[in-house]
């Protein structure tokens, strides 16, 4: 009675797990393959203790039962691969699927063996040739998938990988575990005078199996484990308790009751402590884990590589996955458990989310790793603004010898431009108009020259965008403007200094599309908005940007087009860095090219 009722457990057990693993298949690679797997080990204890549930008369659709493990195989072969990340092409699966497959119907259809009594299990089936070749196939994919685990986990075992090497621990031992209690059924089928004990340890294969995967992925899954481990150590206690109660002086139920209350009532902590220093390994901190996490979290330069880093850190020492965003909050929920380090008035502060099922000692661990990893990130911080003051420094001082070097140019260069001018009075026309052209061309570079290198003093107020650009489309033809500017849109700028940028990029625009003959040749202006920002989109149907100069399009003296200064966007880009905004190259098709200005929102 006690392997059916231990098979019956298993049987409850092992549909739950599947369930388990379906509900969060999200979170672990092969979760379905894997659930497939443990549903047909469902089926595969049915199939043996239906003749012990409903006598030998179901014998036919016990054999029916049993001859689905073949196919089962299949799913645990090909689990193993997408767990372990192994490649061998859609062949190779396939051909593991058909072994499974026509092995299952051929002993479908000639029936695998039949039942026979036995003293310890009931009734057991013996297999026939038909049922040993369809054993054969199984035994082959059981022994590839393992093959799989043990060969992955000999390639996981370098630095970095820990958690990978857990996980893959995990299932390895739960399948050796697995066959070992499997060895029960072979000391019934050949009839050795010893108890099939090894069946009693099957309900553990599918736990340590599930338990193993979602260990490191599902935060849950560990309270879970803690919670069953605190009862049954309660249990066991209990019943440890009412064992030696005969001893006591006075035979009493209730003085046996009463000790086994007071027992686990007083013991309760310490089998919880207990407990969460097996589930939960490393949860006390120590001042050299402060010490090492400070010198771990000095290297990264950027929140992100911050945020990296500390999440590898925090996951090895929680033993489960943990996100960790540094300066943004996510802008989904995470699937694991999260730290999350803001700036606020306050400084940087860090907050926990999904915790809810972490046990105190956890919770503490990740609590004090994270006034470390906040006081990485203020220094990250600071190291980012003096980085920008030296980078605005040099700026200023570059444009500084930029505006004098301009000055000294332009008072150079206008009194000769006029003595060429006048030269060619009397030049022929066509002499005359490219002379003119070419002293415009000089005297647009050193109007543009000066007015990037002198100072700017900016003088903000609420303008509407929209209104501008509908302002500027009247008077530049080839102009067409999007749904975005029919409303008003509210930004706090300088309203000559924006006209200056969007003057510069329409004019970029039409002489690009200008250059490209061939019909929707024209510019599109179009806005939108974003919840942190406003965008207006400048597009032509140009060329395009050559490849060699979009990575220093923004630069003095990068210009896109033949006959261009150079400066029109690096003027455009000075605007919108002046008013806290930005200006980048996008991709809005159906335009060739785009150039987006980016405004902070002010409402």
């Amino acid at each position: 009675m006690l392997i059916h009722a231990t098979l019956a457990f298993a049987l409850f057990e092992t549909l739950a797990l599947a369930g388990v693993l379906l509900w969060w298949a999200d979170r672990v690679a092969g979760a379905r393959l894997l659930a497939a797997f443990l549903t047909g080990i469902a089926i595969w204890i049915t199939g043996n203790e239906l003749p012990n549930w409903f006598g030998p008369g179901v014998e036919r659709i016990t054999m029916a039962l049993l001859a689905t493990a073949p196919l089962t195989s299949s799913f645990f072969f090909h689990f193993c691969l997408v767990f372990c990340r192994v490649e061998i092409g859609r062949a190779g699966v396939a051909a593991a699927y058909a072994l499974g497959a026509f092995s299952t119907i051929a002993a479908e259809i000639l029936v695998p063996g039949h039942l026979v009594a036995h003293r310890d299990i009931g009734w057991i089936a013996i297999a026939n040739l038909s049922g040993w070749i369809a054993s054969l196939a199984w035994v082959i994919l059981g022994i590839g998938g393992v093959s799989v685990l043990l060969h992955t986990l000999m390639r996981a075992r370098r630095p970095g990988f820990n958690q990978y090497f857990n996980q893959i621990a995990a299932v390895t031992a739960s399948c050796l575990w697995g066959m070992l209690c499997l060895t029960g059924y072979g000391i019934a089928v050949l009839d050795w005078p010893v108890y099939p004990f090894p069946l009693l340890g099957l309900p553990f294969y599918p736990l340590i199996l599930v338990y193993g995967i979602l260990r490191y992925g599902v935060f849950v899954a560990n309270a879970w484990a803690r919670r069953a481990l605190v009862w049954a150590l309660l249990l066991a206690l209990g019943a440890a308790i009412v064992a030696v109660t005969p001893l006591l002086p006075i035979e009493s139920r209730w003085i046996g009751g009463l000790a086994v209350a007071a027992s686990c009532l007083a013991l309760n902590g310490p089998v919880r402590r207990f407990a969460e220093r097996l589930v939960y390994p490393g949860g006390e901190v120590s001042v050299a884990d402060l010490g090492a996490w400070r010198l771990a979290l000095q290297s990264p330069e950027t929140p992100q590589a911050l945020a990296e880093r500390a999440a590898a850190l925090l996951s090895q020492r929680i033993g489960t996955r943990v996100e960790v965003h540094v300066g943004e909050a996510p802008a989904t929920p995470a699937s694991a458990p999260s730290l999350v380090c803001l700036a606020g008035s306050e400084g940087w502060t860090t907050t926990l989310h999904g915790w809810e099922a972490a046990p105190p000692g956890p919770r503490q661990v990740a609590e004090l790793f994270g006034s470390v990893v906040a006081d990485a990130a203020a220094r990250v911080e600071q190291a980012r603004q003096i980085a920008e003051r030296e980078r605005e420094r040099q700026l200023q001082a570059r444009l500084a010898e930029l505006g004098s070097l301009a000055a000294t140019v332009a008072h150079d260069i206008r009194n000769p431009l006029n003595i060429i001018s006048m030269a060619v009075a009397l030049a022929p026309a066509e002499t005359r108009r490219e002379v003119a052209d070419q002293v415009a061309r000089i005297s647009h570079l050193t109007r543009d020259l000066l007015d990037y290198a002198k100072p700017w003093k900016l003088s903000t107020a609420p303008i509407d965008l929209a209104a501008h650009v509908r302002t500027a489309a009247r008077r530049l033809p080839a102009l067409s403007l999007g749904p975005g500017l029919d409303r008003e849109l509210i930004v706090d700028a300088d309203a000559r200094r924006i006209d200056q940028a969007l003057t510069n990029l329409v004019e970029n625009a039409r002489t690009a599309a200008a250059d490209e003959q061939h019909d929707g040749a024209g510019v599109h202006i179009d806005a939108e908005t974003t919840a942190d920002a406003l965008l207006l989109h400048v597009c032509d149907n140009g060329p395009g940007v050559p490849a060699e100069v979009r990575e220093r399009l923004f630069e003095p003296f990068a210009s896109r087009s033949p006959g261009g200064t150079g400066l029109g966007l690096a003027i455009v880009a000075r605007v919108m860095s002046a008013h806290g905004g930005s200006v980048a190259l996008t991709e809005r098709a159906p335009w060739r090219t785009c150039f987006t200005l980016k405004f902070p929102r002010t409402t």
